[in-house]
């Protein structure tokens, strides 16, 4: 008779599971019965800790938050410039550690309030450069969700770094699109070298910002 005591099943342990899972399924192959299969348990005993995927889900864009923000290095010194580079540097590269992670991200509620004590700072940092509260949320739920809507993009291409989908071979779409020179051109651009076009869009986004709300 076996003596090895598996870990207590927990709200910690089924997310951990299945944020491990999520690279090697994706988000439509997540499954509670996966999940469960994994950990060697029945499915309704997952129930006991989530009422169903959404709730699973939002616990994951949570943990996936967690992460980030502990190798967040966020400088109270920083510009509002600066601040939204780097928040919107390091949600694309926690998203990107995961297949489908802006998926799991877009439209998840956190739970708890490990969110506020960075966006306390952001926007504390924004207001005292001269931003109304409204232009600070304005801000930084528009950088989000710039990021947020390029990243799904970029893993509908690229579902992992190093992984590209069948379908985007760019020389292939230009024969294809010979008829239509520019948007054949347009191929390289659009599905390829993500880190500089995110970078540019960034740029375009924090220069939009400055001028709307014209803060120095």
């Amino acid at each position: 008779m076996s003596t090895e005591r598996r870990a207590p099943l927990d709200r910690r342990r089924v997310v951990d599971t299945a944020l491990d899972l999520l690279n090697e399924v994706g988000l439509d192959g997540l499954t509670l019965r996966t999940i469960a299969r994994e950990l060697d348990v029945k499915a309704p005993a997952l129930y006991w800790h989530f009422k169903d995927k959404q709730a699973l889900l939002d616990e994951m864009a949570t943990e996936m938050y967690r992460r980030m923000a502990a190798g967040a290095s966020l400088d109270p010194g920083d510009g509002w410039r600066d601040r939204l580079r780097k928040t919107g540097r390091g949600l694309r590269t926690a998203l990107l550690g995961y297949r489908d992670g802006a998926k799991v991200f877009s439209g998840s509620r956190f739970t708890g309030v490990a969110h506020a004590e960075q966006l306390e700072g952001t926007l504390g940092l924004l207001t005292a450069a001269g931003f109304t509260l409204s232009q600070a949320v304005g801000a930084t739920t528009t950088t989000a969700l710039y990021t947020l809507g390029f990243v799904t993009e970029e893993q509908g291409v690229q579902p992992l770094p190093g992984e590209r989908r069948e379908g985007y071979d760019v020389q292939e779409r230009a024969r294809v699109m010979a008829a239509f020179p520019l948007s054949a051109a347009a191929g390289a651009e659009m599905f390829g070298d993500f880190d500089r076009r995110f970078e540019e869009g960034l740029e375009l986004l924090i220069a939009g910002i400055e001028a709307r709300y014209g803060i120095a």
